[in-house]
């Protein structure tokens, strides 16, 4: 990464680094060390295989280091896991996940399970500062963003937790990747790398409130990444209140950077869509949503409203779902209603937070 440069750059003498998570260290920066004790270059793949592959939690456990290289690295840097603080069961099978890092700070993730495969739905930063209307997590404001290896880390925790290989990964659990986003798209890297997980760019997916600027940046990023935009609602008014924290990028805007997207990438975006009875349902609201996609590439997809605790929302019927539906397919638009999935445990869109309940 670009940003790492100057780091790189800066002397990693070990007593300077003490305390320092080594999994913050770049490929370059491990090199280095490796150098300075003296150890053969293939050191440095054996340790980035324990960290990222193997997700050891201690330099002891790093068998296949000498000794004394466990000892020295343990002297001078921790590994710094995140921990469980608690796990749910959906009856659909999906598992939500409390993970706690070292500074205290907390966020949820989720497993989800669909036959052979499993994708898991991750944070990107503690709590979120979008403040959606409809949604748990803009209640709690936010603490902090996450670094990449904390967004790597729920993966692997489901991971390990079900014991099969992690298929897709969508970015679509607490926070706005793109308020995150030189950290996110680490993430991403370190998810499509060959030497870690080798998840195809095609199945790693962000979703955004639509922050503008972001979206023309990711355009440009040269892999093939998927993108979803949460809209809503393509009624300005309506979206400025349950989304007041995108309110400076208008509809206009957001329209303007997703054609520009398509015809960069030639990728279409999803639209998810939370349906939410009396505000974004009406006719005007659904013929707004048709201009908004029509004539060009995407996929709408519709979400029935999940309950937060103290929303004064309700989700549409079923009836007006359907009713969306074939509106929107009638004029060219794909579009289809999710299943949702962890809703018993508040693991669906819209209900994580950071805080355990027994309740």
């Amino acid at each position: 990464m670009h940003s790492d440069q100057t780091s790189q750059n800066r002397s990693l003498s070990p007593s300077e680094n003490k305390l320092t998570t080594i999994r913050d260290l770049t490929h370059e920066q491990i090199a280095d060390l490796m150098a300075e004790f003296k150890q053969p270059a293939f050191r440095v793949k054996q340790i980035e295989d324990w960290i990222w592959n193997k997700h050891v939690e201690n330099f002891d456990q790093m068998t296949n280091l000498p000794a004394s290289l466990r000892e020295k690295l343990a002297s001078h840097f921790s590994i710094a896991l995140s921990s469980e603080i608690a796990r749910q069961v959906s009856s659909d099978g999906c598992r939500k996940y409390l993970l706690q890092f070292s500074d205290g700070n907390s966020v949820e993730c989720v497993g989800i399970p669909s036959k052979n495969r499993l994708s898991v739905c991750v944070s990107t930063q503690a709590g979120c500062g979008m403040k959606c209307a409809f949604c748990a997590t803009g209640k709690s404001g936010l603490s902090r963003s996450l670094k990449a290896e904390e967004i790597y880390d729920q993966v692997i925790h489901a991971q390990n937790d079900f014991g099969t290989r992690v298929s897709s990964v969508v970015f679509m659990g607490q926070g706005e990747p793109f308020a995150n986003y030189d950290e996110t798209l680490k993430a991403l890297r370190m998810l499509n790398k060959s030497e870690t997980l080798g998840i195809g760019a095609r199945h790693l997916t962000v979703s955004t409130c639509g922050v503008v600027p972001m979206i023309h940046k990711f355009a440009k990023e040269p892999e093939q990444f998927t993108l979803a935009i949460s809209l809503h609602s393509a009624v300005q008014k309506t979206r400025d209140v349950l989304m007041p924290g995108v309110k400076k990028w208008s509809l206009l805007r957001l329209w303007d950077a997703m054609q520009a997207y398509v015809d960069l990438t030639g990728r279409r975006p999803t639209y998810e869509y939370a349906l939410i009875a009396g505000v974004n349902d009406t006719e005007e609201e659904l013929a707004a949503l048709r201009d908004f996609t029509s004539g060009t590439l995407a996929h709408v997809n519709l979400i029935m409203l999940n309950h937060v605790s103290g929303s004064p929302f309700e989700p549409s019927s079923e009836a007006r779902a359907q009713h969306f539906i074939q509106t929107l397919n009638a004029a060219g638009v794909d579009a289809t209603l999710r299943d949702s999935r962890g809703s018993d445990i508040d693991a669906a869109c819209g209900q994580l937070k950071q805080k355990y309940s027994s309740n």
